[in-house]
């Protein structure tokens, strides 16, 4: 089970939507799809738009393909599973007439590792019919606990961070992730050996395949040597200019391949904070990667890692309902930066520094700490003496006490 598991049978109880789970490659969506398929005893009902027979069903009888194999005993409601669904010709036509039509009937999780957000376009519009949940990369939190589940209120976060000791097995869950990444295949796997073949054949299928398929780019060539550059931008303001020189190509097309990597869940971008404060920079970005094993800094890895725990934060809040969160950094012309600023409403919620060994707290985080005012200031330390530390509103915090919760 994972974390979405809880909140997927609490949609279809209460809201009857389509379920769209999106998320990089191999992150476990297809099993997680099927976990729930078995969970209702319709396994068979599962439809993979890169197989080919699945595919031509699906053309054959775009409304009834479904019934064709029957139906299961245990729901009311039956339960099916559309994987990849965005290789589809006209996908959002075809899941708007099969909700239209039988979604009174149906349970449908849809997935996709191409970025499955749906925009408003006319009568092509899914407005009101799904809700979006993403699936990450496996946690501390999530690895530490044996039901998988690690959805919890902004507050329970907070009141366990501030209450509970630090689980059992935190440190060891998080020299894992560090070694192997929080990708299911080589995480459980603990083969060094098995890694480097899942890191290869990883990113062949993103770019290889999936950029292929889901775009016109075909200069494949220069987006492997764009991907070969990114790991020494990690945890810098990232100037498209350098790209640019360095690939001998202009500015608007590093643009489009950074943003078509993107939709393919193989990095994601956090732009500065545009607040109150009228000198903080508001205009470069900076970049992250889902699989951070290319880093070799051993700095900007662990904000890396530290950058993925807060957008599945970031993310589960906004997808449950919770409030909607988004994950930002702050910088001004001073140069002062604090790597992460959690936001609420587009209000400062939780200011975030890492460090791998400083028990001292970095100014720049006092300072934005005094200017930008948010309910929870933390300084997350890889290598701390003691877990945590609290002085003068400011959380000192071991990484693996506080990751735990994640």
């Amino acid at each position: 089970m994972r974390y979405l598991t809880p909140e997927l049978s609490r949609l279809w109880a209460k809201e009857n939507k389509m379920a769209f789970i999106a998320g990089p490659r191999q992150v476990g969506k297809t099993t997680l799809a099927k976990h729930m398929l078995s969970a209702a005893g319709a396994g068979e009902f599962y439809f993979n738009c890169d197989i080919e027979s699945h595919r031509k069903a699906i053309l054959k009888n775009p409304e009834t393909f479904w019934q064709m194999r029957g139906i299961s005993g245990k729901n009311d409601r039956q339960r099916i599973v559309l994987d990849e669904i965005h290789k589809y010709p006209r996908w959002k036509r075809f899941l708007k007439g099969l909700y239209d039509s039988f979604g009174k009937d149906l349970e449908i999780i849809v997935t996709g590792s191409g970025r499955l957000d749906v925009y408003q376009r006319g009568g092509d519009s899914l407005l009101g019919r799904y809700n979006l949940y993403h699936l990450h990369p496996f946690t501390v939190g999530e690895v530490v606990r044996s039901d998988r589940n690690t959805a919890c209120s902004p507050d329970e976060f907070w009141g366990n961070i501030a209450d509970s000791h630090t689980p059992n097995g935190a440190k060891d869950a998080l020299q894992a992730i560090e070694t192997f990444t929080g990708f299911p295949e080589p995480l459980f796997a603990a083969s060094t050996a098995r890694f480097n073949r899942w890191r290869n054949s990883h990113r062949n299928l993103v770019i290889r395949e999936d950029l292929r398929d889901l775009t016109r780019i075909r200069e494949i060539g220069l987006i492997e040597s764009l991907i070969m550059l990114l790991p020494e931008k990690i945890g810098s303001p990232l100037s498209i200019n350098s790209l640019r020189e360095d690939l001998g190509v202009n500015f608007a097309t590093v643009l489009n391949w950074l943003e078509s990597i993107e939709r393919l869940y193989y990095l994601f971008k956090i732009r500065p904070f545009a607040g109150r404060m009228v000198r903080t920079l508001r205009r470069e970005e900076k970049l992250y990667l889902y699989d951070f094993s290319v880093i070799e800094d051993d700095g900007p890895r662990f904000e890396n890692l530290v950058a993925l725990h807060l957008r599945k934060l970031c993310d589960l809040w906004t997808d449950f309902g919770f409030g909607e969160f988004s994950l930002h950094y702050v910088r001004d012309r001073e140069k002062r930066e604090v790597d992460f600023l959690i936001t609420q409403a587009n209000r400062p919620y939780a200011l975030i520094e890492t460090k791998l060994t400083s028990d001292d707290i970095s100014p720049s985080l006092r300072y934005f700490g005094q200017h930008l005012k948010p309910r929870y200031t933390v300084q997350v330390v890889r290598h701390l003496s003691k877990s945590m530390t609290v002085s003068a509103g400011i959380t000192t915090i071991a990484a693996e006490r506080f990751l735990a919760f994640i």
